[in-house]
């Protein structure tokens, strides 16, 4: 599979401007690590548009795709409204049909990136967006919050939040084309889980709880017996040692139950 990513804005172009941050780095950000997690999968090509914070046009981002031969052209972007409006939304031509493979491909990159996110759901929608326009492939544009909205912008701000947002983004991929994981060598990935919950709202009280005792974590979904559970994520380690030290901080913060999942890869 061949995906043409696509930080949007760039040099020049800051893009959305809020708390101060700019669009163009926190695209930027999110698409580097998607590039990054996509290297564990087999029989994938990533071209980026950029890979600096440099000024590339609309026309040269979709001509570069096209000439390339893109199976699938995705755009990484941030709203901005005011900062009264929040969540995430993305985008398809305004010309497909919901039934059109496009729109198949947005359906399953929509349920993957919210299900990780920690962001309000705005929705499926559609456009006319030069780079969903132009592009001879299928096309998806993801507008990954609101940057001047305090609630998100605080989200955005999080380089673990980003990369969470950008393994979204690689689940939904996966999915959608199939990708099949390199095989390697067996590791042991010890997981600091402090609490799973069928309420997500609950499980983002949760994270946020932790978030303001200085620990790091996150709301990932999750299937057990059959029925989603949100749980909150404090950490992953490859040194047992470490994890330790990390449930021994999420206790101490006031999680009682927090446990350790041993995980092999």
């Amino acid at each position: 599979m061949k995906l043409y990513l696509d930080p949007g804005h760039g040099g020049s172009d800051p893009g959305a401007h809020g708390n101060g941050m700019n669009e163009k780095d926190i695209t930027l950000d999110i698409a580097l690590n998607i590039r990054t997690i996509l290297t564990n999968y087999e029989n994938v090509q990533v071209k980026m548009s950029r890979t600096t914070d440099q000024t590339v046009s609309l026309t040269e981002r979709t001509n570069q795709a096209n000439s390339w031969g893109a199976d699938y052209f995705l755009s990484i972007h941030c709203n901005s409204f005011n900062g009264s409006a929040q969540g995430y939304e993305d985008y398809i031509h305004s010309s497909l049909s919901d039934s059109s493979q496009t729109a198949k491909y947005q359906d399953t990159l929509h349920k993957a990136i919210v299900d990780l996110n920690q962001l309000n759901d705005r929705g499926q929608k559609k456009a006319n967006f030069h780079v969903l326009r132009e592009s001879s492939m299928p096309a998806l544009l993801t507008e990954n919050g609101f940057i001047d909205n305090e609630h998100d912008g605080a989200l955005l701000k999080k380089p673990a939040w980003r990369k969470q947002v950008a393994q979204g983004h690689v689940n939904g991929l996966v999915k959608a084309f199939n990708l099949k994981r390199k095989q390697e060598g067996a590791t042991i990935i010890y997981r600091i889980i402090a609490g799973s919950f069928k309420s997500k709202e609950n499980a983002n009280d949760r994270a946020d709880f932790l978030q303001t005792n200085g620990i790091e974590s996150f709301v990932g979904a999750i299937t057990i017996s059959g029925e989603q559970w949100y749980r909150v994520q404090a950490g992953a380690f490859s040194d047992q040692e470490n994890a330790e030290k990390r449930l021994n901080e999420v206790i101490k913060a006031g999680v009682k139950d927090a446990f350790i999942v041993k995980e092999k890869r």
